[in-house]
């Protein structure tokens, strides 16, 4: 991505990206086997009922979408776990997850709360009785999987800030091979254990077990593990285990438009979903099935955006300016061709790959031609979630988030209704995926450029101060 003629000594580029690879294939493993937990429910939930898969659809949007935009907030503990790790500075990172594991309770509280009250939020999808019953309880129900959901996001966040990401992976693949099997069990009920069919309500309750379990797990391993247990997260006085009020404000500072930018990255495919479903359930069918291969291709640039976030984050502790620079120039390169690839994958396979999900021939043709647009983006998804990651770890996300609203939002939401509903020859769903095209190369433009700013700055800082430094040693 950069061309600093005036850089010299950087590292080759090659190591490092084996480096991030080697930290990314644990992270994007354990996200595929999440977003496998979301598959195995379209094709199980899928082959039950469309009304229950345009449910789960609608229900499972609002609840990733409020999710993950919580989650965002937990992941500021990404650079400042990284960046006390780079410095050397041991002593910081056990207190700093401590605020982690506060932060997600408060978090899980009000969490909890908005999503009690489900059908005022599917209210404004005015859907039909029967959808609108099914995908209410679906999201109450998932409620209770808030706070596990969130705790667990606090030892992502500190096994990736360390640079230990294989449990993540392990975790993750236990969660999806019991899912499935909860999941098969619950949804299309079991005669012979007599267990009766629940639908969409059983994948919310094959959720709710094994979020838990795989935060209770983490727990085990932040206490017990020779990796973690070091940092005495949980084995310090009871005394010392209470809230750090200022600590717990900058991690907000940070996190909250972290939090933020997820929120409408994530909120803006959520809206599309009610917008969507306006034009009928095959359409909003199809497009759940689209919207499961778009998450599924973004867990790509995704892990190597976390893998590179650290490493960048551990470097500008230490204060090596160069070895960052170097560490997301090979991020964005493995990213741009890992992306071409998928874009060439989605175009060739996109039939096939979708009646994977649904017998249904109308459906199949809109999903197929909404991939179309999702294979368009790839190349520039990579470039604008390694730039924003890479901002995180520099500990930059306002200016982040402003860019995250006006593309994703004003873009993609806006000029998607338009385009959808309003423009003089209206393009109905395939709208939206037109306009998400145009605020992805937005973002990915916005967002490289702020960062070369950044990088540059800090280099001409850091050239400034090593020479100050020579100067006071002469003297």
């Amino acid at each position: 991505m950069f061309s600093l003629s005036f850089l010299n000594a950087i590292p080759s580029l090659f190591p490092l990206s084996r480096r991030i690879v080697t930290l990314a294939w644990p992270v994007l493993v354990a996200q595929l086997a999440s977003i496998g937990m979301v598959l195995l429910d379209t094709l199980i939930v899928g082959r039950y009922s469309t009304t229950h898969l345009a449910a789960i659809a609608l229900g499972g949007g609002i609840y990733v979408t409020l999710m993950l935009g919580m989650a965002g907030v937990l992941l500021a503990l990404t650079p400042i776990i990284a960046q006390n790790y780079g410095a050397g500075h041991m002593d910081r990172i056990g207190a700093d997850a401590r605020d982690g594991f506060w932060l997600a309770a408060i978090l899980s509280v009000s969490g909890f709360g908005l999503l009690s009250f489900p059908h005022y939020w599917l209210a404004l999808a005015n859907l039909e009785p029967e959808l609108e019953a099914v995908a209410a309880d679906y999201l109450y129900l998932l409620a209770f999987s808030l706070p596990a959901a969130l705790g667990y996001r606090v030892f992502h966040a500190t096994a990736n800030a360390l640079g230990y990401p294989l449990p993540l992976m392990y975790i993750a693949l236990t969660e999806t091979l019991l899912h499935a099997l909860l999941a098969f069990m619950l949804v299309g009920g079991l005669p012979a254990l007599s267990l009766p069919a629940l639908g969409a309500n059983g994948a919310a309750i094959s959720q709710i077990i094994v979020n838990w379990l795989a935060f209770f797990i983490a727990c085990f391993l932040l206490a017990r593990h020779p990796r973690f247990a070091s940092f005495a997260i949980f084995s310090i006085p009871l005394a010392q285990l209470r809230p750090r009020l200022a600590a717990l404000k900058a991690l907000l500072r940070l996190g909250l438009p972290m939090g933020l930018s997820y929120l409408i990255e994530v909120s803006a495919f959520t809206l599309m979903a009610f917008f969507i479903a306006r034009l009928g359930v095959a359409e909003v069918s199809g497009y759940r099935i689209a919207a499961n291969f778009s998450a599924l291709t973004y867990m790509l640039p995704l892990s190597l955006a976390t893998a590179t976030s650290a490493l960048v984050a551990q470097a500008a502790g230490a204060r090596q300016e160069r070895l960052a620079v170097a560490t997301i120039s090979a991020g964005q390169m493995t990213g741009i061709l890992i992306a071409m690839t998928v874009a060439l994958l989605l175009y060739f396979f996109r039939f096939p790959l979708v009646r994977l999900a649904t017998p249904d021939a109308q459906v199949v043709e809109i999903a197929a031609m909404m991939i179309l647009y999702i294979a368009a983006y790839q190349f520039f998804d990579a470039i604008q979630t390694i730039a924003a990651f890479s901002l995180r770890a520099y500990k930059i996300s306002f200016l982040p988030l402003c860019i995250h609203l006006c593309c994703f939002w004003g873009l993609g939401i806006g000029l998607g209704f338009w385009l959808a509903f309003y423009a003089p020859i209206p393009q109905g769903s395939a709208g939206f995926w037109q306009a998400t095209v145009l605020a992805t190369i937005a973002a990915s433009f916005f967002l490289g450029g702020l960062l070369l700013i950044v990088v540059k700055s800090r280099l001409r800082q850091n050239i400034v101060a090593c020479a100050t430094t020579q100067e006071k040693s002469h003297e």
